[in-house]
């Protein structure tokens, strides 16, 4: 397999769990307890998911997020 890098979201569910989302691969998610927990079940998330893909979608996908800004709103 060719190694390719992606882009992961990480955030905190109302349970506690954190949650991972590849934007660049539609439905590929997953959750944790912990970091490392987490980190490890996406990674195995993406692999399954560019198995199970059809190459012909998945050339090269290109960076999706420009970034990711905290704003505040109201007084």
């Amino acid at each position: 397999m060719t190694k390719r890098e992606f882009y992961v979201l990480i955030e905190k569910g109302e349970d506690g769990y954190l949650i991972a989302d590849v934007p660049e691969l539609p439905g590929c998610h997953t959750q944790g307890e912990t970091k490392e927990e987490l980190l490890a079940n996406i990674k195995e998330a993406i692999e399954l998911y560019l198995e199970v893909q059809d190459e012909r979608y998945l050339s090269e996908p290109s960076p999706t997020i420009v970034s990711v800004e905290k704003i505040k709103v109201g007084t």
